[in-house]
Protein backbone atom coordinates (compact mmCIF):
# COMPACT_ATOMS: atom_id res chain seq x y z
CA UNK A 1 0.00 0.00 0.00
CA UNK A 2 1.41 3.69 -1.00
CA UNK A 3 1.13 6.75 0.96
CA UNK A 4 1.50 10.66 0.36
CA UNK A 5 4.38 12.64 1.51
CA UNK A 6 3.16 16.08 2.11
CA UNK A 7 5.85 18.95 2.83
CA UNK A 8 3.63 22.04 3.07
CA UNK A 9 4.30 25.81 3.11
CA UNK A 10 4.60 25.90 -0.92
CA UNK A 11 2.10 28.18 -3.24
CA UNK A 12 1.15 26.54 -6.03
CA UNK A 13 1.34 28.66 -9.32
CA UNK A 14 1.43 27.61 -12.82
CA UNK A 15 -1.53 26.07 -15.59
CA UNK A 16 -3.21 22.39 -14.59
CA UNK A 17 -5.20 20.78 -17.82
CA UNK A 18 -8.15 19.40 -15.95
CA UNK A 19 -9.15 16.10 -16.84
CA UNK A 20 -12.61 13.85 -18.41
CA UNK A 21 -15.37 13.95 -15.75
CA UNK A 22 -15.17 10.38 -14.41
CA UNK A 23 -18.94 10.65 -13.44
CA UNK A 24 -19.60 11.56 -16.91
CA UNK A 25 -17.19 8.58 -18.37
CA UNK A 26 -18.68 5.86 -16.34
CA UNK A 27 -22.41 6.20 -17.40
CA UNK A 28 -21.49 6.64 -20.89
CA UNK A 29 -18.59 3.60 -21.22
CA UNK A 30 -21.79 1.54 -19.82
CA UNK A 31 -23.72 2.72 -22.45
CA UNK A 32 -21.95 1.35 -25.02
CA UNK A 33 -23.43 -2.31 -23.80
CA UNK A 34 -26.55 -0.71 -25.54
CA UNK A 35 -24.76 -0.75 -28.94
CA UNK A 36 -23.14 -3.51 -31.62
CA UNK A 37 -21.51 -0.45 -33.09
CA UNK A 38 -18.07 0.72 -32.61
CA UNK A 39 -17.53 3.21 -29.76
CA UNK A 40 -15.05 5.72 -29.41
CA UNK A 41 -14.69 7.87 -26.80
CA UNK A 42 -12.23 11.35 -26.28
CA UNK A 43 -10.93 12.87 -23.12
CA UNK A 44 -11.48 9.88 -20.83
CA UNK A 45 -9.59 10.11 -17.78
CA UNK A 46 -7.48 7.23 -16.52
CA UNK A 47 -8.35 6.11 -13.37
CA UNK A 48 -9.07 3.41 -10.87
CA UNK A 49 -12.90 3.28 -10.96
CA UNK A 50 -12.67 3.54 -15.49
CA UNK A 51 -10.29 0.69 -15.28
CA UNK A 52 -12.68 -0.77 -13.41
CA UNK A 53 -15.77 -0.09 -15.46
CA UNK A 54 -13.61 -1.55 -18.54
CA UNK A 55 -13.45 -4.78 -17.01
CA UNK A 56 -17.28 -4.87 -15.88
CA UNK A 57 -18.12 -4.22 -20.18
CA UNK A 58 -15.74 -6.61 -21.23
CA UNK A 59 -16.99 -8.99 -18.36
CA UNK A 60 -20.57 -8.72 -20.22
CA UNK A 61 -18.81 -9.26 -24.18
CA UNK A 62 -16.93 -5.97 -25.06
CA UNK A 63 -13.72 -5.57 -25.62
CA UNK A 64 -11.56 -2.43 -25.18
CA UNK A 65 -8.53 -0.37 -26.30
CA UNK A 66 -6.58 2.15 -25.15
CA UNK A 67 -5.97 3.82 -28.22
CA UNK A 68 -4.09 6.64 -26.61
CA UNK A 69 -3.94 8.06 -22.90
CA UNK A 70 -7.40 9.66 -23.04
CA UNK A 71 -9.27 7.94 -25.96
CA UNK A 72 -10.44 4.37 -25.73
CA UNK A 73 -12.22 2.22 -28.51
CA UNK A 74 -15.08 -0.18 -27.81
CA UNK A 75 -16.28 -3.12 -29.85
CA UNK A 76 -18.70 -6.08 -29.46
CA UNK A 77 -16.62 -8.88 -28.65
CA UNK A 78 -19.52 -11.51 -27.81
CA UNK A 79 -22.54 -11.91 -26.18
CA UNK A 80 -22.66 -11.71 -22.32
CA UNK A 81 -22.66 -15.45 -20.08
CA UNK A 82 -26.21 -16.08 -19.07
CA UNK A 83 -26.66 -18.39 -15.76
CA UNK A 84 -30.19 -19.95 -16.28
CA UNK A 85 -31.38 -17.31 -18.53
CA UNK A 86 -30.26 -14.11 -16.72
CA UNK A 87 -27.44 -12.31 -17.69
CA UNK A 88 -25.26 -11.60 -14.73
CA UNK A 89 -22.99 -8.54 -13.68
CA UNK A 90 -21.09 -10.35 -10.77
CA UNK A 91 -20.17 -9.06 -7.49
CA UNK A 92 -16.89 -9.71 -7.45
CA UNK A 93 -16.99 -6.15 -10.11
CA UNK A 94 -20.39 -4.36 -8.96
CA UNK A 95 -18.76 -4.12 -5.62
CA UNK A 96 -15.96 -1.94 -6.15
CA UNK A 97 -17.97 1.47 -7.51
CA UNK A 98 -21.59 3.00 -7.02
CA UNK A 99 -21.97 3.82 -10.66
CA UNK A 100 -20.95 0.15 -11.67
CA UNK A 101 -25.29 -0.59 -10.85
CA UNK A 102 -26.02 1.06 -14.33
CA UNK A 103 -25.20 -2.22 -15.92
CA UNK A 104 -28.70 -3.18 -14.53
CA UNK A 105 -30.53 -0.64 -17.03
CA UNK A 106 -28.04 -1.21 -19.42
CA UNK A 107 -28.38 -4.49 -20.02
CA UNK A 108 -32.41 -4.46 -19.56
CA UNK A 109 -32.56 -2.71 -22.57
CA UNK A 110 -31.10 -5.32 -24.27
CA UNK A 111 -32.29 -8.47 -22.24
CA UNK A 112 -35.47 -9.84 -20.29
CA UNK A 113 -33.61 -11.07 -17.69
CA UNK A 114 -31.12 -9.28 -15.18
CA UNK A 115 -29.51 -10.53 -12.15
CA UNK A 116 -26.62 -7.47 -11.06
CA UNK A 117 -25.19 -7.66 -7.57
CA UNK A 118 -25.56 -4.96 -5.07
CA UNK A 119 -22.92 -1.87 -5.83
CA UNK A 120 -20.34 -0.48 -3.48
CA UNK A 121 -18.30 2.46 -3.17
CA UNK A 122 -16.63 5.15 -1.08
CA UNK A 123 -17.75 4.59 2.68
CA UNK A 124 -20.10 7.65 2.69
CA UNK A 125 -23.40 6.40 3.56
CA UNK A 126 -25.96 3.92 2.83
CA UNK A 127 -26.61 5.27 -0.52
CA UNK A 128 -29.79 2.68 -1.37
CA UNK A 129 -30.70 1.81 -4.92
CA UNK A 130 -34.90 1.54 -4.09
CA UNK A 131 -34.91 4.60 -6.08
CA UNK A 132 -33.88 2.92 -9.15
CA UNK A 133 -35.70 0.03 -8.17
CA UNK A 134 -38.85 1.52 -7.86
CA UNK A 135 -38.38 3.58 -11.49
CA UNK A 136 -37.94 0.12 -13.42
CA UNK A 137 -41.08 -1.37 -11.31
CA UNK A 138 -43.03 1.76 -13.44
CA UNK A 139 -41.78 0.71 -16.48
CA UNK A 140 -43.25 -3.15 -15.98
CA UNK A 141 -40.15 -4.71 -14.45
CA UNK A 142 -40.42 -7.06 -11.67
CA UNK A 143 -37.72 -7.38 -9.31
CA UNK A 144 -36.95 -9.33 -6.01
CA UNK A 145 -33.64 -9.43 -4.11
CA UNK A 146 -31.69 -13.17 -4.16
CA UNK A 147 -28.43 -13.97 -2.32
CA UNK A 148 -27.49 -10.08 -2.37
CA UNK A 149 -28.42 -9.76 -6.27
CA UNK A 150 -30.92 -7.60 -7.34
CA UNK A 151 -32.68 -9.49 -9.48
CA UNK A 152 -34.85 -7.67 -12.85
CA UNK A 153 -37.24 -9.55 -15.15
CA UNK A 154 -38.99 -7.46 -17.70
CA UNK A 155 -42.67 -7.89 -18.26
CA UNK A 156 -43.49 -9.23 -21.47
CA UNK A 157 -47.08 -7.56 -21.21
CA UNK A 158 -45.54 -3.88 -21.96
CA UNK A 159 -44.72 -1.07 -20.10
CA UNK A 160 -47.45 -0.38 -17.10
CA UNK A 161 -46.43 3.46 -16.92
CA UNK A 162 -45.02 6.32 -19.40
CA UNK A 163 -44.05 8.39 -16.36
CA UNK A 164 -41.39 7.60 -13.94
CA UNK A 165 -41.28 9.91 -10.57
CA UNK A 166 -38.50 10.22 -8.88
CA UNK A 167 -38.77 11.37 -4.72
CA UNK A 168 -35.08 12.54 -4.91
CA UNK A 169 -33.08 13.95 -8.31
CA UNK A 170 -30.76 10.81 -8.31
CA UNK A 171 -28.26 11.28 -10.05
CA UNK A 172 -27.16 7.50 -10.90
CA UNK A 173 -31.29 6.35 -11.23
CA UNK A 174 -31.61 9.38 -13.98
CA UNK A 175 -29.15 7.81 -15.72
CA UNK A 176 -30.06 3.78 -14.97
CA UNK A 177 -33.96 4.90 -16.83
CA UNK A 178 -32.07 6.68 -19.42
CA UNK A 179 -29.99 3.63 -20.43
CA UNK A 180 -33.32 1.32 -20.21
CA UNK A 181 -35.76 3.65 -21.71
CA UNK A 182 -32.77 3.83 -25.17
CA UNK A 183 -34.56 0.57 -26.25
CA UNK A 184 -38.44 1.55 -25.36
CA UNK A 185 -40.13 2.87 -28.61
CA UNK A 186 -42.47 4.93 -26.82
CA UNK A 187 -42.12 8.09 -24.82
CA UNK A 188 -40.92 7.65 -21.77
CA UNK A 189 -41.09 10.87 -18.94
CA UNK A 190 -38.79 11.39 -16.02
CA UNK A 191 -40.11 13.70 -13.48
CA UNK A 192 -37.60 15.09 -10.85
CA UNK A 193 -34.93 13.87 -12.65
CA UNK A 194 -31.32 15.44 -11.67
CA UNK A 195 -29.59 18.18 -13.51
CA UNK A 196 -26.29 17.35 -13.44
CA UNK A 197 -24.11 18.33 -16.43
CA UNK A 198 -23.22 14.49 -16.37
CA UNK A 199 -26.95 13.28 -17.27
CA UNK A 200 -26.58 16.31 -20.55
CA UNK A 201 -23.25 14.41 -21.67
CA UNK A 202 -25.15 11.00 -21.49
CA UNK A 203 -28.05 12.14 -23.18
CA UNK A 204 -26.08 13.49 -25.66
CA UNK A 205 -24.12 10.35 -26.18
CA UNK A 206 -27.57 8.23 -26.37
CA UNK A 207 -28.47 11.05 -29.26
CA UNK A 208 -26.05 9.83 -31.21
CA UNK A 209 -26.78 6.21 -31.18
CA UNK A 210 -30.60 7.28 -32.43
CA UNK A 211 -32.39 7.91 -29.06
CA UNK A 212 -34.69 10.94 -28.97
CA UNK A 213 -34.14 12.93 -25.68
CA UNK A 214 -35.16 16.14 -24.96
CA UNK A 215 -34.88 18.07 -21.34
CA UNK A 216 -31.45 17.07 -20.45
CA UNK A 217 -30.42 18.94 -18.14
CA UNK A 218 -33.79 20.11 -16.75
CA UNK A 219 -35.84 18.39 -14.07
CA UNK A 220 -38.45 16.83 -16.69
CA UNK A 221 -36.61 14.71 -19.30
CA UNK A 222 -38.47 13.11 -22.33
CA UNK A 223 -36.59 9.98 -24.08
CA UNK A 224 -38.45 8.38 -27.42
CA UNK A 225 -36.10 5.15 -27.27
CA UNK A 226 -35.62 2.82 -30.50
CA UNK A 227 -35.79 -0.82 -31.31
CA UNK A 228 -32.46 -0.30 -33.75
CA UNK A 229 -30.21 1.84 -33.36
CA UNK A 230 -28.02 3.93 -35.82
CA UNK A 231 -25.51 1.59 -37.86
CA UNK A 232 -22.85 3.95 -37.90
CA UNK A 233 -19.90 4.40 -35.88
CA UNK A 234 -20.20 6.39 -32.60
CA UNK A 235 -17.60 9.06 -31.43
CA UNK A 236 -18.10 11.18 -28.20
CA UNK A 237 -15.95 13.55 -26.07
CA UNK A 238 -16.34 13.39 -22.17
CA UNK A 239 -16.98 16.58 -20.79
CA UNK A 240 -14.18 18.18 -18.26
CA UNK A 241 -14.55 16.77 -14.80
CA UNK A 242 -15.55 19.79 -12.73
CA UNK A 243 -14.77 18.01 -9.52
CA UNK A 244 -11.07 17.77 -9.87
CA UNK A 245 -11.57 21.66 -11.55
CA UNK A 246 -13.28 22.62 -8.13
CA UNK A 247 -10.28 20.84 -6.23
CA UNK A 248 -7.51 22.64 -8.29
CA UNK A 249 -9.83 26.03 -7.36
CA UNK A 250 -9.79 25.28 -3.63
CA UNK A 251 -6.27 24.32 -3.90
CA UNK A 252 -5.37 27.57 -5.18
CA UNK A 253 -6.96 29.20 -2.59
CA UNK A 254 -5.70 27.19 0.17
CA UNK A 255 -1.73 27.48 -0.78
CA UNK A 256 -2.67 31.40 -1.37
CA UNK A 257 -1.61 30.76 -5.08
CA UNK A 258 -2.10 31.46 -8.41
CA UNK A 259 -3.60 28.75 -11.08
CA UNK A 260 -5.07 28.68 -14.52
CA UNK A 261 -7.38 25.75 -15.24
CA UNK A 262 -7.56 25.05 -19.18
CA UNK A 263 -9.82 22.20 -20.89
CA UNK A 264 -12.59 23.17 -18.06
CA UNK A 265 -16.46 24.53 -18.39
CA UNK A 266 -16.73 27.50 -15.90
CA UNK A 267 -20.55 27.51 -16.26
CA UNK A 268 -20.64 23.98 -14.52
CA UNK A 269 -19.55 25.47 -11.12
CA UNK A 270 -21.24 28.43 -11.42
CA UNK A 271 -22.13 27.98 -7.90
CA UNK A 272 -18.94 27.36 -6.22
CA UNK A 273 -17.13 29.95 -8.46
CA UNK A 274 -19.98 32.87 -6.94
CA UNK A 275 -19.15 30.80 -2.79
CA UNK A 276 -15.23 31.90 -3.47
CA UNK A 277 -15.48 35.08 -4.84
CA UNK A 278 -17.22 36.01 -2.10
CA UNK A 279 -14.74 34.37 0.64
CA UNK A 280 -12.41 37.12 -1.08
CA UNK A 281 -10.42 34.61 -4.17
CA UNK A 282 -10.02 36.83 -7.39
CA UNK A 283 -11.51 34.12 -10.04
CA UNK A 284 -11.46 34.96 -13.44
CA UNK A 285 -13.60 32.77 -16.88
CA UNK A 286 -13.50 32.53 -20.31
CA UNK A 287 -14.92 29.95 -22.61
CA UNK A 288 -13.09 27.02 -21.18
CA UNK A 289 -10.61 28.41 -19.16
CA UNK A 290 -10.48 29.31 -14.80
CA UNK A 291 -7.81 32.07 -13.42
CA UNK A 292 -7.95 31.99 -9.64
CA UNK A 293 -5.22 34.44 -7.21
CA UNK A 294 -5.49 34.50 -3.47
CA UNK A 295 -5.19 38.15 -3.31
CA UNK A 296 -5.87 38.85 0.52
CA UNK A 297 -7.08 36.98 3.71
CA UNK A 298 -10.39 35.11 2.81
CA UNK A 299 -13.55 35.71 4.61
CA UNK A 300 -15.77 32.18 6.24
CA UNK A 301 -18.87 30.99 4.18
CA UNK A 302 -21.70 28.94 5.02
CA UNK A 303 -22.67 26.48 2.43
CA UNK A 304 -25.30 23.98 2.29
CA UNK A 305 -24.85 21.00 -0.15
CA UNK A 306 -27.63 20.31 -2.58
CA UNK A 307 -28.44 18.64 -6.13
CA UNK A 308 -26.83 20.94 -8.83
CA UNK A 309 -26.94 23.25 -9.66
CA UNK A 310 -26.12 24.33 -6.28
CA UNK A 311 -23.24 23.53 -4.26
CA UNK A 312 -21.87 19.70 -4.70
CA UNK A 313 -21.14 17.37 -2.05
CA UNK A 314 -18.23 15.85 -3.98
CA UNK A 315 -16.72 19.71 -2.90
CA UNK A 316 -17.44 19.48 0.93
CA UNK A 317 -14.76 17.92 2.09
CA UNK A 318 -12.43 19.90 0.06
CA UNK A 319 -14.18 23.58 0.84
CA UNK A 320 -14.36 22.52 5.09
CA UNK A 321 -10.52 22.25 4.32
CA UNK A 322 -10.15 25.84 2.56
CA UNK A 323 -12.33 26.82 6.24
CA UNK A 324 -10.43 25.25 8.31
CA UNK A 325 -7.45 28.41 8.02
CA UNK A 326 -10.25 30.60 7.07
CA UNK A 327 -10.46 33.71 10.02
CA UNK A 328 -13.84 33.43 11.20
CA UNK A 329 -16.94 30.90 11.91
CA UNK A 330 -18.27 28.85 8.74
CA UNK A 331 -21.23 26.55 8.95
CA UNK A 332 -21.01 23.79 6.33
CA UNK A 333 -24.65 21.40 6.14
CA UNK A 334 -24.33 17.83 4.67
CA UNK A 335 -27.41 17.01 2.86
CA UNK A 336 -26.95 14.79 0.48
CA UNK A 337 -25.24 11.59 2.14
CA UNK A 338 -25.45 11.27 5.26
CA UNK A 339 -21.70 9.46 6.67
CA UNK A 340 -19.57 12.23 4.50
CA UNK A 341 -17.65 14.25 7.44
CA UNK A 342 -15.19 10.71 8.13
CA UNK A 343 -12.48 13.71 7.24
CA UNK A 344 -13.96 15.67 10.23
CA UNK A 345 -11.39 14.02 13.02
CA UNK A 346 -8.45 13.72 10.12
CA UNK A 347 -8.69 17.79 9.53
CA UNK A 348 -8.63 17.92 13.58
CA UNK A 349 -5.64 15.66 14.12
CA UNK A 350 -3.70 18.45 11.54
CA UNK A 351 -4.98 21.43 14.23
CA UNK A 352 -8.11 22.18 12.86
CA UNK A 353 -10.83 23.31 14.60
CA UNK A 354 -14.29 21.96 13.95
CA UNK A 355 -17.04 20.48 15.28
CA UNK A 356 -19.95 18.55 14.25
CA UNK A 357 -23.48 18.70 15.57
CA UNK A 358 -25.69 16.61 13.51
CA UNK A 359 -25.72 16.95 9.77
CA UNK A 360 -23.70 20.44 10.10
CA UNK A 361 -19.99 21.14 10.57
CA UNK A 362 -19.11 24.41 12.67
CA UNK A 363 -15.73 25.31 11.33
CA UNK A 364 -13.57 27.68 14.07
CA UNK A 365 -10.32 28.47 11.29
CA UNK A 366 -7.12 28.58 12.53
CA UNK A 367 -3.86 30.38 11.86
CA UNK A 368 -2.23 27.32 10.26
CA UNK A 369 -2.60 23.65 9.95
CA UNK A 370 0.23 21.64 11.24
CA UNK A 371 1.53 18.30 9.02
CA UNK A 372 0.25 14.82 10.75
CA UNK A 373 -0.30 11.06 10.24
CA UNK A 374 -3.91 11.10 8.89
CA UNK A 375 -5.57 8.03 6.58
CA UNK A 376 -8.09 9.05 3.45
CA UNK A 377 -11.83 7.39 4.23
CA UNK A 378 -13.13 8.25 0.90
CA UNK A 379 -12.48 9.87 -2.49
CA UNK A 380 -13.43 13.41 -1.59
CA UNK A 381 -11.79 13.35 2.45
CA UNK A 382 -8.63 12.39 0.37
CA UNK A 383 -8.34 15.11 -2.02
CA UNK A 384 -9.32 17.62 1.39
CA UNK A 385 -6.62 15.85 3.13
CA UNK A 386 -3.90 16.36 0.35
CA UNK A 387 -5.00 20.36 0.59
CA UNK A 388 -4.96 20.83 3.91
CA UNK A 389 -1.29 19.08 3.79
CA UNK A 390 -0.02 21.17 0.90
CA UNK A 391 -1.10 24.37 3.29
CA UNK A 392 -0.02 22.86 6.71
CA UNK A 393 3.06 23.68 8.40
CA UNK A 394 5.75 20.47 7.91
CA UNK A 395 5.76 16.69 7.03
CA UNK A 396 1.95 15.40 6.32
CA UNK A 397 1.56 11.53 5.62
CA UNK A 398 -1.05 10.60 3.92
CA UNK A 399 -2.39 6.91 3.86
CA UNK A 400 -4.88 4.78 1.65
CA UNK A 401 -4.18 6.83 -1.20
CA UNK A 402 -5.87 4.11 -3.23
CA UNK A 403 -9.33 6.00 -2.62
CA UNK A 404 -7.63 9.12 -4.73
CA UNK A 405 -6.39 6.89 -7.55
CA UNK A 406 -10.49 6.36 -8.15
CA UNK A 407 -10.77 9.87 -9.27
CA UNK A 408 -7.86 12.17 -9.94
CA UNK A 409 -6.10 11.79 -13.04
CA UNK A 410 -1.81 12.02 -12.07
CA UNK A 411 -3.08 13.54 -8.59
CA UNK A 412 0.65 14.31 -7.70
CA UNK A 413 2.32 14.68 -11.10
CA UNK A 414 -0.13 17.68 -12.01
CA UNK A 415 0.30 19.30 -8.43
CA UNK A 416 4.76 18.83 -8.24
CA UNK A 417 4.15 20.78 -11.64
CA UNK A 418 3.11 23.58 -9.74
CA UNK A 419 5.35 23.62 -7.36
CA UNK A 420 4.28 21.18 -4.12
CA UNK A 421 6.63 19.27 -2.55
CA UNK A 422 4.80 15.64 -2.57
CA UNK A 423 5.81 12.70 -3.26
CA UNK A 424 4.17 8.69 -3.47
CA UNK A 425 6.03 6.62 -1.51
CA UNK A 426 5.36 2.65 -0.55
CA UNK A 427 4.45 2.22 2.78
CA UNK A 428 6.53 0.44 5.55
Amino acid sequence: MEKYVIEGGSQLKGEVIISGSKNAALPIIIASLLTDNEVVLYNVPFLKDIQTTISIIEYLGKKVYWVDHSCIKIISNREPYKEKGYVIAPYELIKKMRASFLVSGALLANYNKVKAALPGGCAIGARPVDIHIKAFEQLGVDHYVDGGYEVFIKNKARVKKNVVRFRYPSVGATENIMLFASKIPQEITIVNSATEPEIVDLAEFLKKLGVKIEGAGTNIIRIVGCKKFLSSKIEHKVIPDRIETGTYIIAAGITKGELLLKQTVPQHLSYVIKKLRSSGLKIETEEDKIYIRWVKMLKPQNITTRPYPYFPTDLQAQFMALMSITKGVSKIKETVFENRFLHVSELNRMGANIVVDGNTAIVTGVEKLKGAEVMVSDLRAGAALVLAGLAAEGISKISHIYHLDRGYENLADKLTSLGAKIKRIQED
